[in-house]
Parts: structure tokens; C-alpha cells; sequence
């Protein structure tokens, strides 16, 4: 898919993460309680005092006579109690204190604005707007500011606090008019002197000055004269929601002498039910630190071990089980507009590249998030969007691209019905990797379904076409597709036995095809003479398996029929973990992807049982001792399968060779085609250059086309002091540069790297 602006909020909206806590957005003011309680308990009462400031127009005021409708709706209050948000707040006023900056006003505006009554609801008002720099005109028919407030006990609210707190107001330039009370007659006044007007009273007040022109739209205050707003909230004068009130009828007003909406894109206004998921599960209970709220003032200690209560509630389910979306620090809607906006860049550096490349494709996020958001498929979308539009660097996937077409090509691929017989009702499919893996296990599998399945086993051996279509190439993978499609046709349209997880979920919907396990945990399987000792194992079910329960159980029973000891890990089956190999993570991020599986190697002192190839092998890079369900099945001389290495990328590109060619010759008897001359260099190297090799994804195959052909043409430079030679060559899409020297009838190897770059030669000036 393409992602246009669409598609892109629709994605977008799926991530709640950005959703603020639900204190927050309980809180008609939102202020950003979350944040408050973390600056509070690092004991930064400066930096609590400023979130306060910032959302809260009287601090000294609010925080003393906030109702705190946050308290209600704390998640921390399923867990031990509610966080004592209210006698937080107060002692954070307290120790801080109030008044003490200068409050700042915008530019002056030409526009004028007169607010009747100085309650909190109209001191919410004159507050937002003086600072806007409109002109306020402030009336109040007492003499003196605050109305309900001063109604409030002195203990609980101090007569000084709300002198010094609406003493600001002389910083705002506000015109303030004391023992004015506004008639009907005045409302007329008013509309020709000033541009805009706001009853800042009850809606009962409000009617006795405009009658029938008093009912206030509850979206916007706006009254029933233009430029008139009066008050819709009902409850408590010195409540949080009487102030959140006035800050609505401020909107409506800046809006409306703006000249625009007063109702657009407010939807988050006021109270509202938070969409943040928070995931209370393995909360552990915590008991107030402060019991008594009722206008007590909490010591510093007791403020500080309060405020560490909470939860800082966040979502980022889906980044707390994955490595990946961990590493770039953020969360799927910082990376969906990220993703976005790297595919729309028409010149320039696509920095996000890299990032949708490392993505192993496991779908794990997914089935972690609230709303099922898959970063998976976003980023193979835009990796196929990136191919198409030629944005993709070859680098990316390279290697992989060039390892499936090996597996495809005649070193390996291959098409055969049962020795005897003209048609196939199956196919075994073993895959390229357990291939590469264990080709003596795929000998044996194959002969023990043609043994036991009638109507002729069929072989086919080639790769599905995974990393073509990981890789985001697209007619690649349809190409692949295409003329596997066209062999197992050739054979009858059988139906296919996989072995491999990837493989089973490339073909499922398209080919008919069931999993191994499934065919031996109904069939039975071979019983070794001499079968490993029952082992105590943690299973590893593959990421492409994730919602196949079938296969999960089928390997289960097998090995639990073995008489093994199968232990879960944390996170399994429908939430299994990628090994690191899954969306060629692997080859466009080895760091990150070797993070991935060490990750995955520590969540179990046990060994591992995994029925993917390549699960295993990575583990064993890893030094995680691991076993693939065929090294239990067939034991054969191995004392301890556990330990085996992982073969690495020559070895595998070997194994797919020598699997073909001994097959070819014990079942068929027929031969391999004679393979390339450059084949039969032998090559010799240290253990730190064969691990420098295969970090470098360089094969044995590509040192010796270099070799070759740089013994053919004489292109090389000689070092006569050392004997060494240093040449390239140029397969592909990579050049590879050796540094060698003749040994014995071979080549030792001292060096060797590779580049995507093109070497020019022959440059005429």
C-alpha cells in the first residue's frame, strides 16, 4: 500500500501512546498531573510548581480548593489506593509559595472584552484573555475580587492567598470596575463599546440580564446575542470545572474576534475518558503514603514517597516486548509519521531507511497493542514503496537477495517425484535453511514420509521466496513465486509437507500445504534405538508460526511423546519473540538484531527447543545452548546436540550443495552438473578472519570468484615484500576486495571486506 494522509491518521489514531494519563484528562483543566507527580517525587518543587502554573491560572488558589477529579479517576487507586493528588498540590503551593512571577501579557490586541462577575469562573476568563493581550474590563458589583471564594475557609484558603494570587492581574493590564452591578439595560451598553462580552455568572443570572437570548451553546458559552458568551456551568462557584467553564467562554471569545470556528477541533476540551491503555497486570500494590487529605498539610518526606506512587501511566506495550521499536526511542505514531514522510522525500537522504529495514516483521506489536497496530506491516509497505520508486539502497538486502538465488539456482534447486513412481500426492518442502541447517535431518525426514505416506512423496528443494518479498521486492518475489508454482505443478499439484515456519506461512492461502509437525505428531514419527535422555527444554515457537496452534501443539505432543520436559518462555506462542532473524533484521541491523536474540537467549537458563532452523542457529551463534525438534527425533551419534554450532553462511551455502548432490546420486542416481572452476579453490584462514567474514556477510564463494579472477586477468596488486596479493571483484551489486597469498595448493586469507560501490577503471582523461 501507499501511504497517503489517509491512511496515515488512520494509522496514527490506532497508537494511543500520545492519549495523556487518566488523571490528566479527567482534570478540566488538564494539567498535567503525570508530570507533576514525577517532578515531585525527583523533589523538584520549582519544576512541580511550574506544571501547575502552566495549566492552573491561580495556582495558590486551585491548589488549595481543587475538587480534584484526577484522585477519581487514578489508575494507581486499583493498586493500593488513588495518588493524594489534593494534598500534593497544597503542599507543593505551601512549600513553594505564590505570586512570585511576573506574569507576562501578549502584544496589546486592538479588541476589547468586558466579563461580568469575578467569581472563578470570570477570573478564569479575564486571566486567558489579558494575556492574550485583548483589553479587559472586569466588572464586579462587590467591593472586592473573588466572589465564592472569600465563602471558603480560612484555614483551607487564606485571605491573604487570594489577595496576592489576583493581584497579578494588575500585570495584566486589566481594567478592573468594583461595586458595578451589570443590568439589562447595560448589556446594550456594552455591545457597542466593547467587541465582546462574557456573563461570567450562573445561567440564572444570565436570563434575568437577556431573557430569552440567555440559553449559552454548552460547546462554546456562545449566548443567543452575537458576541455575547454566558456561563453553562451549573455546579460548585469555587470548583475546578466552574474555572474550566471560563477557560471555554476565553476560546470562544479569542476565536470569535479572530474570525474563526468556535467549535472546530474541540473535542478534548474540558473532562473527557482518557483512551491511554495501561497495563495493571503485574502492578504491585502500593498503600497511601498520606492518609489524612482533609486540609493537612503532608511533610516534605511524605510529599516526595506520595508522588513516587505513581504508575506514570504510558501504553508502549508494544515497545516494552520489542528491541526494535526500544532502540529508536519512540513509539509506532512517532515512527508511522516517520515512515511517511521518509517515502515522500523526492530528493534528498531517506534517514528512515534504515530504520523500516530493521524491523523484523514478527507481529508481536500487534498483538500487544489495544488496537491491533502492526509496525510490521507498515514498514514492508513502505519497503515495497521504496522499490518501487528506486529509494532502496541495494545494501539493504543484498546478501539475503543473493543467498535465495542461490537457493534457487541450480547448485540447489531441485524437483523430483519418489524414486519409482510417476506422480506425487505430497511434496516435502524442507526450505533452504534447515537445509543449510542439518541436510542430514532432511535426508532422514525425507525417507521416513516416503516411507509412510502413500501415493509417492515428492521432493522439491529451493527457497519460498521469503526474503524477496521481506525485502520489499516485489516482482522478485512474484517471479520466485511463479516458477516454484510452476515446478510443484510440474509434480502434479501435490500437496505440499513444509518444515519450515516461514516457508508454511508464504505458501498458506496461495498452495495447499501443511506443517511437518502436524503430518508426524498424526502419523508418528521415528523412534531412535537410541534416544537422548529426557531433557528439561524451553520452547521457542518461531514468529511466523504465531497464530498457528495447530503446529504449536503438534510440536508440543511430539516432544512431550519423546519424553521431554517442555517449560513455557514469558512470552509464547500467540506472543512469541523473533530469534533476530525474522524481516532480514539480521542483514540490514546486526547490532541491533544480535540484541534481539541475546534478549531471547536470557529469558530461560534452559536449553531451547525451537522447529525452525534458523531460531536454533542464531541461539547458537548467541552461545545459547538450543536443539531443533529434528536433532531429538533423530539423534544419531551426537552426544550432546545441544552444544552443535551454528554453521554460518558458507557452511549452509555447502550443505544446500552437498544435500542436492548426494540426493541426486544415492536416490536418483543421477549426477550434479559440473559446477563453476572457481568452485575448487581452497581457501585457508584463521578463526578471527573466518569470524571477520561472516560479520561482513562475505562467503567463501565470493573470495574465490575474487581469487579467480584476479589469477585469470593479472588485475591485482603484489606486495613482493610479503607475497601478498590484494584484488577485487564485482559479482553483483557489491565489490569484494581480498587481501591473499598462495599456500600449499590453496590461498591463505588475510583480509578481506566488500563495498557498494562500482570501481571505474580504465579512466581516459
Amino acid at each position: 500500500m501507499e501511504m497517503d494522509q489517509n491512511e496515515l491518521r488512520r494509522l496514527e489514531e490506532k497508537c494511543i501512546q500520545e492519549n495523556p494519563p487518566a488523571c490528566t484528562a479527567a482534570c478540566p483543566l488538564h494539567v498535567d498531573t503525570r508530570k507533576f507527580l514525577q517532578l515531585l517525587g525527583q523533589k523538584d518543587l520549582e519544576g512541580a510548581w511550574a506544571v501547575l502554573r502552566q495549566r492552573q491560572p491561580f495556582p495558590g488558589i486551585l491548589g488549595r480548593i481543587c475538587d480534584h477529579p484526577c484522585e477519581a479517576a487514578c489508575r494507581r487507586k486499583e493498586a493500593g489506593g488513588a495518588i493524594a493528588v489534593s494534598a500534593l498540590e497544597r503542599y507543593c503551593v505551601e512549600a513553594y509559595g505564590y505570586g512570585t512571577e511576573t506574569l507576562r501579557r501578549q502584544a496589546a490586541k486592538s479588541q476589547t472584552v468586558a466579563v461580568a462577575g469575578s467569581g472563578l469562573r470570570g477570573l478564569t476568563a479575564v486571566y486567558d484573555l489579558a494575556k492574550k493581550g485583548y483589553g479587559v474590563t472586569l466588572f464586579e458589583k462587590g467591593d472586592r475580587l473573588g466572589g465564592s471564594l472569600w465563602l471558603q475557609p480560612s484555614e483551607k484558603l487564606p485571605r491573604s492567598v487570594i489577595g496576592e494570587e489576583l493581584a497579578g492581574l494588575e500585570a495584566l493590564k486589566v481594567d478592573v470596575r468594583l461595586n458595578w452591578e451589570v443590568l439589562p439595560e447595560h448589556v446594550h451598553e456594552f455591545s457597542e463599546k466593547y467587541h465582546a462580552i462574557y456573563l461570567a455568572l450562573t445561567p440564572g443570572e444570565a436570563a434575568e440580564l437577556l431573557g430569552e437570548a440567555s440559553a449559552a451553546d454548552p460547546r462554546t458559552t456562545a449566548a443567543g446575542l452575537p458576541g455575547v458568551f454566558a456561563g453553562t456551568f451549573e455546579g460548585d462557584p469555587v470548583s475546578v470545572f466552574a474555572a474550566a467553564d471560563g477557560r471555554k467562554a476565553a476560546i470562544s471569545i479569542d476565536r470569535y474576534l479572530q474570525g474563526v470556528s468556535m467549535t472546530a477541533a474541540r473535542e478534548r476540551e474540558g473532562a473527557y475518558a482518557s483512551a491511554l491503555y495501561v497495563n495493571m497486570d503485574s502492578v504491585t500494590p502500593l498503600p497511601p503514603v498520606v492518609a489524612d487529605r482533609d486540609n493537612r498539610t503532608c511533610t516534605s518526606e511524605e510529599a516526595w514517597q506520595e508522588a513516587r506512587r505513581c504508575l506514570d501511566c504510558q501504553c508502549l506495550e508494544c515497545v516494552k516486548v520489542c528491541k526494535y521499536l526500544e532502540h529508536y526511542k519512540g513509539y509506532p505514531k512517532k515512527y508511522v509519521r516517520e515512515i511517511y514522510n521518509n517515502a515522500a522525500i523526492v530528493k534528498g537522504t531517506h534517514f528512515a531507511n534504515k530504520m523500516i529495514n530493521s524491523c523484523s516483521l514478527c507481529g508481536l506489536c500487534a498483538e500487544v497493542c489495544p488496537n491491533a497496530l502492526d509496525m510490521g506491516q507498515v514498514c514492508l509497505a513502505s519497503r515495497q514503496e521504496m522499490v518501487r520508486k528506486d529509494k532502496m539502497p541495494p545494501s539493504a538486502h543484498d546478501f539475503a537477495l543473493r543467498d535465495m538465488e542461490f537457493s534457487n539456482s541450480a547448485y540447489f534447486a531441485m524437483t523430483r517425484h519418489q524414486p519409482g513412481f510417476s506422480s506425487s500426492r505430497f511434496a516435502f518442502f524442507p526450505g533452504c535453511q534447515l537445509s543449510g541447517s542439518s541436510p542430514g535431518h532432511v535426508k532422514q525426514t525425507y525417507d521416513f514420509l516416503a516411507s509412510r505416506l502413500e501415493g509417492g512423496v515428492g521432493l522439491m528443494l529451493r527457497c519460498c521466496g521469503a526474503p524477496a518479498q521481506w525485502a520489499g521486492e516485489e516482482a522478485l518475489f512474484r517471479d520466485a513465486f511463479n516458477q516454484l508454482t510452476a515446478q510443484w505443478e510440474r509434480l502434479g499439484k501435490p500437496e505440499l509437507i513444509v518444515a519450515c515456519s516461514s516457508c508454511y506461512a508464504m505458501f498458506k492461502g496461495k498452495l495447499p500445504v501443511r506443517s511437518l509437525w502436524e503430518i508426524l505428531a498424526e502419523v508418528g514419527f521415528p523412534r531412535s534405538s537410541a534416544p537422548i535422555r529426557p531433557l528439561h527444554l524451553a520452547v521457542q515457537d518461531p514468529c511466523t508460526t504465531r497464530h498457528e496452534s495447530g503446529i504449536q501443539e503438534a510440536v508440543r505432543h511430539i516432544l512431550e511423546s519423546l519424553g521431554h520436559h517442555l517449560e513455557e518462555l514469558p512470552l509464547h506462542k500467540e506472543l512469541t519473540e523473533c530469534c533476530g532473524f525474522g524481516g532480514l533484521m539480521g542483514y540490514a541491523n546486526p547490532g541491533l538484531a544480535k540484541r534481539v536474540t541475546e534478549k531471547r537467549t536470557q529469558e530461560s537458563p534452559l536449553d531451547y527447543v525451537t522447529y525452525c532452523a534458523m531460531c536454533r542457529d542464531r541461539f547458537a551463534a548467541a552461545g545459547k545452548r538450543a536443539v531443533h525438534i529434528l536433532d531429538l527425533i533423530y539423534p544419531g551419534e551426537v552426544l550432546d546436540p545441544a552444544s552443535r554450532n551454528d554453521p554460518g553462511f558458507t557452511r549452509r551455502h555447502e550443505n544446500r550443495a552437498q544435500l542436492k548432490r548426494s540426493l541426486l546420486n544415492e536416490k536418483w542416481q543421477e549426477k550434479q552438473p559440473m559446477e563453476a572452476e572457481y568452485r575448487s579453490i581452497k581457501l585457508y584462514c584463521s578463526e578471527e578472519i573466518r569470524r571477520r567474514l561472516e560479520e561482513r556477510l562475505i562467503l567463501d564463494e565470493d573470495i574465490q570468484q575474487v581469487i579467480e579472477a584476479a589469477e585469470r586477468t593479472g588485475r591485482k596488486f603484489f606486495n613482493p615484500e610479503d607475497g601478498r596479493s590484494l584484488a577485487h571483484f564485482r559479482p553483483a551489486k557489491a565489490t569484494y576486495w581480498v587481501e591473499y597469498s598462495p599456500e600449499a595448493d590453496g590461498n591463505r586469507i588475510h583480509n578481506a571486506y566488500s563495498h557498494r560501490m562500482e570501481v571505474i577503471e580504465d579512466v581516459k582523461p
